[in-house]
């Protein structure tokens, strides 16, 4: 049996990574709906225009969504990669009666764009800009077609230079 090439065992790795933030997101659905100890919860809203449903605010870290309460909630990355959302930018998330998470951006950090190359190793994709090594999305680099080496526009949060993290804004 020949070995995979390279490029099917990193696919392979970001689609089980995606399997796991997806089974993540549905065992939390889960305890929101039957709670902890199995028994069937009534859903509450913190806001009445939104009855039926849970809602939680947090702040984005990157990838996933902090909540007040310490848990994580997966944020799809087609969404943080579109939506161009940046390391401190404020969430909503409500989590409705048919099982499906709504995310809104409601308080976006102060931006600074910056202009970097992108970088490939260890599995993940960066942009070297500005002396530093941000992480971006797959879905970014997939969403905007960029090669390894290429010239990247970049969305860092303006109060934080040395976030972990980065959106694109475009490919140059």
């Amino acid at each position: 049996m020949s070995e995979l090439p390279e490029k099917q065992v990193k696919r392979l790795h970001s689609l089980i990574q995606e399997a796991e933030t997806n089974l993540a997101a549905a065992k939390e659905l889960l305890i929101s709906i039957v709670g902890d100890d199995g028994t069937v919860l009534t859903p509450r809203s913190s806001h009445p225009d939104e009855a039926g449903g849970k809602v939680v605010e947090g702040v984005f870290d990157g990838q996933k969504m902090a909540g007040p309460d310490g848990k994580e909630y997966p944020v799809p990355a087609n969404y943080a990669s579109k939506s161009k959302l940046v390391e401190g930018d404020i969430l909503k998330l409500t989590i409705a009666d048919d099982g499906s998470f709504i995310y809104k951006q409601i308080g976006p950090t102060e931006r600074k764009q910056i202009i970097g190359t992108l970088a490939q190793h260890d599995g993940a994709y960066y942009v070297e800009a500005s002396g530093h090594e941000y992480r971006i999305l797959l879905a970014s680099v997939t969403y905007f077609r960029i090669a390894e080496g290429s010239q990247v526009t970049i969305i860092v949060p303006a109060d934080n230079l040395d976030a972990e993290w980065a959106a694109v804004e475009a490919a140059l």
